[in-house]
């Protein structure tokens, strides 16, 4: 009998897979209009950042092995009603998340044709619509497939830096701080969006051979090609495109027509609907099943979790995401919000996720521990880094007090149908 067990290679790539996403072929440019060629600066702290977030969830996940990942750990840490304000954190950042990956797609294929902002947003409306009725349908992205989507990803960067790293320029880094330091902070607010997926591997532990001896190596591995496709990507950026970065939308194409020549525009088009296409998929499918799960926990409506078993499609949960992603990508659209405020925003919550996981890290982890310490330390930082969402912080509050009422508000109703 075989033993079906994630090895090291699949493991590296599997984690990869949850860090690299579509989002990348935005934020370099979004990072340099915020702080310009101290973008970089940016890049190089979240990076930095990632090895103790990594380091605490790898330990978690190795003494806590459960499905559940970041939510299991608050709850043992600080009990069901921050577990719930986590879900919600996460839920609700899901259709803010959506709208910004699919208006990336619609940016790309839009230039690649030559077209304004009203065919990028029928493309980006196209992509959310595939993803909700394959979903709806039932019918997923294999995890072969979707793992394929990303190590295009990353070969397309890959090919990118490769293809135009020739035409660097050292004078694009100056003025190097025009926004001044505190610009560096609002960039890295930004750039979390593509950093969030270290919590992923605490779904995965449990599948390891052994989780203490592996988990430590697939996280090293993975930190490293992260690491050099993100600062390699984003220097490049800077040191070809100069001032030209913060005014595109498309930076990727911008690089491969500096090497490529003109025609990497179509191609870049393409590859970019591909991958955002494949992400949403896997947005809403996750999306869905954590609506259910929530929902079957008592986080949110009971009737949300029908169809949340295994095998069986959550299309009530999955309606859910879809009317709130329309009223998210309406909303920005009459509000005048842009590509980075949506990011910004979904990264409000994402980093919340990260401050009450890492805080949770702090309690339950040995004290005194390199490991704690790292937790401790990474969890002030991530605060910090979390207030440079400005207004948007008042999201995850707002969500943290929206999960509050609604337990106080259906316990009563479950006791007395109990």
């Amino acid at each position: 009998m075989s033993d079906r067990r994630i090895g090291l290679a699949q493991g590296t790539a599997l984690y990869v897979g949850a860090i690299l996403g579509a989002g990348v072929l935005a934020l370099p440019s979004l990072a340099a209009r915020v702080a310009g060629p101290a973008s970089v600066l940016a890049w190089l702290a979240l990076v930095a950042l990632c090895v103790p977030v990594a380091a605490t969830f790898t330990a978690l996940g190795t003494r806590y092995p459960d499905g559940g990942g970041v939510a299991t750990f608050v709850m043992q840490a600080f009990g069901r009603q921050a577990s719930a304000a986590v879900g919600w954190w996460f839920y609700f950042a899901l259709p803010i998340g959506a709208t910004a990956v699919a208006y990336v797609g619609g940016q790309y294929v839009a230039h690649a044709f030559g077209a304004g902002d009203d065919v990028a947003y029928l493309v980006a409306a196209v992509i959310v619509l595939i993803g909700l009725t394959t979903n709806a349908i039932g019918l997923h992205v294999s995890g072969g497939v979707q793992l394929l989507l990303i190590g295009v990803l990353g070969l397309l960067m890959v090919v990118t830096v490769l293809a135009a790293l020739p035409k660097a320029d050292l004078g694009n880094l100056t003025p190097f701080l025009p926004n001044g330091w505190a610009a560096v902070g609002q960039a890295a607010s930004v750039l979390f969006f593509t950093f969030a997926g270290w919590e992923a591997v605490t779904h995965l532990s449990g599948d390891f051979a052994d989780p203490k001896r592996d988990l430590p190596k697939v996280t090293a591995w993975t930190l490293a090609v992260v690491a050099v496709l993100y600062v390699g990507l984003a220097l490049t950026c800077v040191l070809v495109l100069g001032p030209r970065l913060a005014a595109s939308a498309v930076p990727i194409t911008l690089l491969l027509e500096e090497g490529l020549g003109s025609g990497a525009a179509v191609l870049t088009g393409v590859l970019a609907f591909l991958l955002t296409t494949g992400v949403m998929n896997a947005y809403l499918a996750g999306g869905a099943r954590l609506g259910a799960a929530l929902a079957r926990d008592g986080a949110l409506p009971l009737p949300l979790a029908r169809g949340g078993a295994a095998g069986r499609t959550p299309r009530r949960s999955l309606a859910v995401l879809g009317g709130v992603t329309v009223i998210v990508a309406v909303g920005s659209i009459a509000a005048g919000l842009d590509l980075g405020d949506l990011m910004l925003a979904a990264s409000a919550c994402f980093m919340a996720v990260y401050v009450a996981g890492l805080a949770a890290g702090a309690k339950l982890l040995p004290t005194g521990s390199p490991v704690w310490v790292g937790s401790l330390a990474a969890c002030a930082v991530m605060a910090v880094v979390l207030v440079f969402s400005g207004w948007f912080l008042l999201l995850p509050v707002a969500l943290a007090l929206g999960s509050l009422a609604f337990r106080r508000i259906a316990k009563p109703k479950a006791t007395v149908a109990a």
